[in-house]
């Protein structure tokens, strides 16, 4: 038995959550796996009512369970620095969740903006614990002509060694031959010569195939030939922009899932859809739950249940292919509990 806490937070989350929840209580009813679940009412509507995103002990409440699955945070009333400084980044840094995984991934029956004919199919890893996100540095001289701001960029050889590995290792495991590495150390040339140096150090005496690309020539190839990657690795900034363009040329942030994932499982691992809270859609019932569900997918392949996976993962397709129940943002007209219940048909048709 597997204990899992469930976090649906803002917005369209906790839409997107009830479907999910769907998938996880037919897992149970069908497969040899039992998924107990736990529901926090935590995020945003908890800080109005007690002034702190979760309770003092959270954190160690989260701690006893086998991983967590998050809907989504922010809310207009509440300050985005309370938000993600006081409840995603805690969890994320604090749990050692340095591995943070996107499948970019063109499902059949979803039509790419790019109008590409080859298949894109690749993942993208983020180091999701330090970098460009880490909350060092401070203001001086406010409302004075000579006020400043300092944001200082934090690398260790630590957080670049575990994350290239874990890339590694997993590329093997997969059968992927090549790894992108995404990079601007021609410009920044402290923090990231220091990535690149430690990332080749460790590719070195590798089999696989290794790249360098500067982030902005990346960026135009993931529109330019999205078909030649395989896996590519970057840091957090870098990793969260890239992911985001990825997600835009497979189908757009409904179909976009993540897992913030501690290798070691020393601590649960966190998996969620990419979109947020979307706060233009919440409470109209036109959420696509589907990169929530696929969400699941990815914990069940954490907790050792690939196959459950990938049948997920199948399922998702075959009502893609079948394009008749599909939220606004890929081109129909069906509502969330709809799309939620359809997938449930295709999941044990």
């Amino acid at each position: 038995m597997y204990k899992l806490a469930v976090i649906p937070g803002d917005g369209v989350g906790k839409e997107v959550m009830e479907e999910a929840l769907k998938v996880i209580r037919v897992i149970n009813d069908r497969e040899s796996i039992t998924l107990d679940y736990e529901i926090f009412d935590w995020g945003s509507e908890y800080y109005l009512k007690y002034g702190r995103m979760m309770p003092d002990n959270g954190q160690a409440i989260l701690q006893e369970y086998d991983a967590i699955l998050f809907g989504a945070i922010g809310d207009s009333r509440v300050p985005d620095e309370v938000t993600i400084w006081e409840f995603i980044m805690p969890i994320r840094k604090n749990f050692k969740q340095y591995v943070n995984l996107r499948p970019v991934k063109l499902l059949k029956g979803i039509e790419s903006p790019l109008r590409l004919s080859e298949e894109i199919d690749f993942v993208i890893f983020r180091e999701n614990t330090e970098g460009e996100y880490s909350d060092v540095g401070g203001l001086m001289f406010q409302g004075d002509q000579r006020e400043l701001a300092v944001q200082n960029t934090i690398m260790t050889r630590q957080g670049i060694a575990q994350l290239t590995e874990y890339v590694m290792k997993y590329a093997k495991a997969h059968h992927y031959t090549k790894v992108t590495n995404a990079t601007k150390s021609n410009a920044i040339t402290h923090v990231m010569g220091f990535w690149d140096q430690v990332v080749e150090e460790i590719f070195a005496n590798e089999v696989l195939a290794y790249e360098k690309i500067y982030i902005d020539a990346l960026a135009a190839y993931f529109v330019e030939r999205p078909e030649r990657f395989q896996v590519v690795m970057a840091s957090n900034l870098f990793g969260d922009i890239l992911s985001d363009l990825g997600s835009a040329i497979v189908g757009g942030l409904g179909m976009a899932p993540s897992g913030n994932i501690n290798p070691e499982k020393e601590f649960p691992s966190m998996f969620e859809p990419v979109h947020g809270s979307a706060p233009d859609i919440a409470g109209k019932g036109i959420a696509n739950p589907l990169a929530q569900i696929w969400s699941v997918a990815l914990m069940l392949d954490h907790l050792g249940r690939k196959d459950l996976h990938d049948h997920v993962v199948f399922a998702i397709e075959q009502l893609l292919l079948e394009n008749k129940t599909l939220t606004p943002d890929i081109g129909g007209n069906a509502t969330t509990k709809d799309v939620g219940n359809a997938f449930i048909k295709k999941l044990y048709r």
